[in-house]
């Protein structure tokens, strides 16, 4: 790993684990695709999402595609998934120009969350 990714993925880590997440009442539990398109690759964007994910307990997983663009998918609560698509729009070192939300059947045997290479 190069140092600057380093560096980078460091910054992204200690980033996340200062954002400050709102106590939510449980709400009604979804499962989405979501894609972030704009500058969202070679950021920590996917290093973002899965720390916050993981802080807010939900599940599913994130990649890269090929195009530039960032696709997720997120189990949990309702308000709390609104939240982090909120924040990672808020990145002041990504630039998100579009989402597209596709809302999906809830997968029971869902665990953790993780990045998908």
């Amino acid at each position: 790993m190069s140092v600057f990714k380093k560096l980078r993925n460091d910054y992204v880590i200690w980033h996340a684990n200062r954002v400050t997440i709102p106590k939510f009442k449980s709400n009604n539990i979804i499962r989405q695709k979501i894609t972030f398109s704009g500058r969202v690759q070679k950021v920590g964007f996917r290093l973002e999402i899965y720390c916050i994910a993981r802080r807010m307990n939900l599940t599913g997983w994130v990649k890269n595609l090929i195009g530039g663009s960032v696709e997720a998918e997120f189990q949990g609560d309702e308000s709390q998934i609104d939240s982090l698509v909120k924040i990672m729009k808020s990145l002041k070192r990504a630039s998100v120009k579009n989402i597209t939300i596709i809302d999906l059947p809830i997968d029971e045997d869902d665990q953790g969350f993780k990045i998908v290479e």
